[in-house]
Formats: C-alpha cells, structure tokens, sequence
C-alpha cells in the first residue's frame, strides 16, 4: 500500500474545513452519498471496487509534519493546523459489499462522520472508488468475452503513473487472474506472471539460443515469445525445437506468445504446427492492444488462444477512462439536505438511506434495487427518481439490503476480505444478474427506483427551496 496521508486532498475541502473549524462546527455530524450517474462502457452493470484499500487508508490517516509545515505555508490557520495535527478519520462507514454488482443513482457508500472529517476524506474516497471500479468493470467486461481463457493484466507500463497499482487490483476483482505487476504482486497476493521482451531475443546473435537459455534458467515457466523476427518460419519452429529438448530433460514448455500480426492466423498456424510436433499441451498466449471487442472477435474466428494479455485498454478504461462517481451531502445538523439542478437527473436524494435489492424465489436478481429510507424495513412501492407516472409494486419479492455498516468510530469491523475472496463473491453476483443486463451490445437497463416516502420526502424539500 501506498503512504496517503492528510495531504492527499483537494484544497478547497482544506478550505471549507476551516471555516467550519473557527465556526465551531467541528462536533456537527455530517452524512454524504456516494454514488456514480452512469454505466461506463455502454454496458449493463458495474463492479463496485475499492473498498477494503479505502477503508485501510482510512483507518491510518494522518497529517504528518511534512504536511503541517506545508499547510503553514498556505496560510492556513494555527489554530485549524493545530487542529489537523491531531486529526483522524472517526466516523462511520456503510457500504455496498465490495465486488457486488452496481447501478447508476444508488449511493454505495454512505459516510457519517463530522463535518470535517466528511469533508476532508470526499476526494480520497473518490480516487479510490471511481478508479478501482472503473478497472473492475473493464476487466469484468473481458472475463465474459473470454469465456474461461486466462487473463493476464500487462498494464503496468501503459498505466497513469502509479494508478497501475491499484488497476492491477481491481482487475483480479474483475475477473483477471494475473498480473506482470510485480509491486501489486507483493502486497496484494496476486499471481505474478511474465515472459520475456523482444530486446532480450535481440540481444542474442541467434532467437534458438535466445530460447535456449531462457528455457535453462526457467524451467518450470517458460513461455517463449515468438515473432521477433517471423512467427511461423522462426519462431515457432524453434520454440518446438526447444520444447522438444525440454521434454527430454523431463520438463514441459508451458506456452509461447504471440505479440503482432493476424492474431487469430497466427494462432491457428502455431497450434497446427505444436500439435503435429506432439506439443499439444503447450499454450498460445497473444497480446497486443487487446479489450473485450477484440477479445470477442479472436474468439468468434475460432482463433485457438488459451492466455489474453491486457494492457493498455485495461488499466486506462479505455475508452471512458474515468468513472462519473460522486460525494454528497444528504443529511447535516439533524435535517435532511438536497442539492437541486436544472438538470433533473443531478437532484439528489435527501436523508440516511438504505438501499434494497429485489430477488425471485431462487435468490436471483430481478433487474431493479429500491433507494429507501434507513428506517424502512420493506418498501411496498418503487417510483422512478424522476417521472411520477412510472412506478410499480414490489411487496411480492424478497428484499436484500445492501448498505452495512464496515467501520465505526474510525475501526474497521470485521476481518478484511481477501482478493480472492472479492473476486469470487463478484462472480457469484455476477452470475445471479440476468443475462440481458450481461449483454455485450445494448443491454437491458437495470431499474432503480425510490420508495414512497423518500419521494415524499425529496418532493416536500424541492417545494420548499422553491419558495425560499
């Protein structure tokens, strides 16, 4: 984990802390929603991501000296400095489970800490969660078109500066099963994987040498890269020549990869030529600006590739490359607060809310998740946010709430989940969506609605802000 520290911050939530700070409002409690406005990707469904490094990040969140002697320097308070001196995050956290799958409009995070507290952590929060869920959704998108092939993150390189360390994360929580990251490796417990670059082949007089040597000091994983010079009348022949050798030594190659060119020819070709050297069981890996349109159309030619390498398409969520997520204010000074727009859809939703989602007989999702008061345990009726003439009953379906509470007073709960863990609780939700919210082209849009009287509620503080 990186070091993130007070610092790690927008400046205007420093600003408005201090006037909040030298107007005595320190001890005023605050409660703000985070959520997104719309799908990334022209896709159904996103995959909540971020969670567990937030909430870490949290619990350790200090300015440190360096970041008080900065702050001096601003022109900041004594006072509020000496203030921040002593800060730490001791509110609480409800929270969606991370790796569940998420829709536009439903806060996934709810915040309730004191003001400035609130205030400072917003865009922290924010880079974490708009980031990671970004990558986790990409990388789900991938894992469907992949349908069970291997997929590696080669990100790193390609990546918006540090921001690969936590692509890498989320892509395991997308569905990816490796990465060449090495430092993600390290501290996340990911499956490190790499071959080899062409410079190192370029580097020998000859590529059979340049395979042979690679496949004496790795002979348990060794994956050749084989178009260098010409796949098919070099590189391949002499990545069999080398498997053949490894098997006499008692060890198997285990793969070779292809980099440029016709992917799916090349493929095909590789797999004819290793098949009739009896090298059946050797791997085609194939890299090379891939995403999850690529991935489908290699795949629909019948192209025999066993391991896709991401890079690019992958750690820059390509081609939106930023999730529209948001951090607002719901509830402050024991009333419930709304921010109003011309734009109906950018009104938010007023009060501490919870958030349920419908699920049939067998525990399947239904297509639709009700925002609700806190208080309300079974919401009967669901309004569309913004048509009055749209709503429906849903007294009939089982009901799960999804917001729980994961910190309190500034601790962390309950044991964190491992990243195994998140990846294999996203492909169970993944798998209880239907599959025409799952669509690669013009999914189906997944509902969410308000209960009556959180529209009550939202429709009362509109008319009263009119008139004000």
């Amino acid at each position: 984990m990186f070091d993130f520290t007070g610092t790690y911050t927008d400046q205007y939530q420093l600003t408005m802390g201090q006037v909040y700070f030298l107007k005595g409002h320190t001890h005023h409690t605050a409660t703000f929603d985070y959520f997104f406005r719309k799908l990334p990707f022209n896709g159904g469904y996103a995959i909540f991501a971020g969670l567990e490094d937030l909430l870490e990040i949290l619990r350790d969140l200090r300015f440190d000296d360096k970041d008080l002697e900065f702050l001096k320097k601003l022109g900041l308070d004594s006072g509020y400095i000496d203030y921040l001196k002593e800060f730490r995050f001791t509110g609480k956290v409800y929270s969606f489970r991370e790796g569940d799958v998420v829709f536009p409009g439903e806060p996934v995070v709810r915040i309730e800490a004191n003001i400035i507290e609130a205030q400072i952590i917003e865009t922290l929060l924010l880079n974490i969660l708009n980031f990671q869920t970004l990558i986790a959704t990409k990388a789900s998108r991938m894992r469907l078109q992949a349908k069970g092939r291997t997929l590696i993150d080669f990100g790193l390189r390609r990546a918006q500066g540090t921001g690969g360390y936590h692509a890498s994360r989320a892509a395991i929580i997308g569905g990816f099963q490796a990465t060449s990251n090495t430092r993600a490796g390290r501290d996340y417990g990911i499956t490190v994987s790499g071959t080899m670059a062409h410079s190192y082949i370029q580097s020998y007089d000859d590529e059979l040498t340049a395979f042979r040597d690679f496949a004496e000091a790795h002979p348990k994983n060794t994956v050749l890269l084989v178009d260098t010079y010409d796949t098919l009348r070099s590189g391949v022949p002499n990545a069999i020549k080398v498997g053949l050798e490894m098997e006499k030594r008692g060890h198997k190659l285990q793969g070779i990869r292809l980099d440029s060119g016709d992917l799916a020819y090349l493929a095909r070709k590789s797999r004819e030529m290793l098949d009739r050297a009896g090298l059946d069981y050797v791997k085609i890996a194939a890299s090379n600006q891939l995403d999850e349109h690529l991935i489908r159309s290699l795949l629909d030619q019948e192209a025999p590739i066993d391991i896709f390498g991401v890079g690019t398409s992958l750690v820059t969520g390509h081609p939106d490359a930023a999730l529209d997520g948001v951090y607002k204010l719901s509830f402050f000074g024991g009333k419930p607060r709304i921010k109003l727009s011309e734009t109906i859809s950018k009104v938010t939703l007023p009060h501490k809310k919870q958030v349920y989602r419908m699920l049939d007989i067998h525990g399947n999702f239904i297509g639709g998740d009700v925002v609700s008061l806190e208080e309300e345990e079974n919401p009967e009726m669901m309004f569309h946010p913004f048509d009055p003439l749209k709503f429906q009953s849903i007294a009939q379906h089982d009901k799960e709430p999804l917001l729980q509470l994961v910190m309190d007073k500034g601790k962390i709960l309950k044991k964190p989940y491992s990243l195994e863990e998140i990846a294999a609780f996203s492909e169970e939700r993944l798998e209880k969506l239907p599959r025409e919210y799952k669509r690669f082209f013009n999914p189906h849009i997944y509902k969410i609605g308000i209960s009556k009287r959180l529209k009550k509620e939202r429709d009362q503080l509109i008319e009263e802000h009119k008139m004000k």
